[in-house]
């Protein structure tokens, strides 16, 4: 894994910043020219409209979404992925486009339709400019990998020669499986119940709720593959740290305090110099890589998993 450089976090935010300004721009120069109520959703039948949205709600809508997207891409990009926010960029702003333009002078929103070349032209230009993001990635260094292993001062634990093992233990946070359930509830209601296009919220629920229930229970693993650490309710999402990455282990106390300054809060955190799976205050495994980055995970009995980890990590190093 990569730092979020000054650099490349610039280069993520860039493809997002010229697309909100040309789209706004659009906006501003067609907006009279907008029906009150636009088609906003099409079928698979022809690409007839089947959605619609106030002209209003579409604008704060639309806009805010680039603005979400891109601040996503700006603050979570790595240099390998910079092609996926410049093709993100891409997609989202030339559909959004193209909407507008379908929906120009039109006094009957059901009778506007969305051809599939929209979508191949979409994607197409997602291409492009995926390809020119990874071009770009030339002009961020790479990290270099930090020096020695770290390994003698940390903890082990004492393994014969022949001897093998491994450890798992389950965490969660109880606010936040709480959250993500009452998130799930709701969005049903919602979306069913409440007139478009607040009805449309309702799927904010279930973008909260099923990712924030399967970040908010998790297993840790040290095993002779390293570390694991995924939802003990799915198969995904999964961080894994092979024997060959581990410079060192060590064990730290993180009250709600230090959560908030180090990882800006609770979840999969990713920071300018470290990732973090954090459910809870408490007991949190911190793994050193041989990139200089850490990882650290909140779990119960961190110290014999840390003690473990280093051993495993130091025997692999001497196979």
């Amino acid at each position: 894994m990569h730092r979020s450089t000054p650099r490349l976090r610039a280069l993520a935010a860039l493809p997002f910043v010229v697309t909100l300004a040309v789209y706004l721009v659009l906006l501003a120069l067609r907006y009279d020219r907008l029906p009150d109520t636009l088609a906003t959703h099409f079928g698979p039948e022809g690409g007839r409209a089947d959605g619609f949205t106030g002209r209003t709600a579409f604008t704060a809508v639309s806009t805010g979404l680039l603005l979400a997207l891109g601040a996503g891409w700006t603050f979570l990009v790595r240099r390998g992925s910079l092609w996926g926010a410049w093709a993100t960029a891409g997609f989202t702003g030339v559909l959004l486009v193209l909407l507008v333009r379908d929906n120009l002078d039109a006094t009957d929103p059901a009778q506007v339709d969305s051809p599939l070349t929209n979508l191949l032209f979409a994607g197409a230009t997602a291409a492009l400019l995926g390809l020119a993001g990874w071009g770009l990635t030339r002009l961020v260094p790479r990290d270099e990998p930090a020096a020695g292993t770290g390994l003698p001062d940390a903890p082990r634990l004492p393994l014969g020669a022949g001897e093998v093992a491994g450890w798992s233990r389950a965490t969660a946070s109880r606010p936040l499986t709480v959250l993500a359930v009452l998130a799930l509830a709701a969005a049903p209601a919602v979306l069913l119940l409440a007139p478009r296009p607040a009805s449309l919220l309702g799927l904010l629920g279930l973008v909260i709720g099923l990712p924030g229930l399967a970040l908010a229970r998790v297993r840790v693993t040290v095993d002779r593959r390293g570390l694991t650490v995924r939802s003990a309710l799915a198969p995904r999402p999964r961080a894994r740290i092979p024997l060959d990455e581990v410079a060192g282990a060590n064990v730290r106390e993180l009250d709600t305090a230090a959560v908030l300054a180090e990882f800006g809060g609770w979840g999969y955190r990713v920071r300018a110099h470290r990732t973090g799976w954090i459910v809870r205050a408490g007991e949190t495994l911190v793994v050193r890589r041989s990139s200089g980055r850490e990882f650290a995970v909140t779990v119960p009995d961190a110290r014999t998993a840390a003690a473990l980890l280093n051993t495993l990590a130091e025997r692999h190093g001497k196979v």
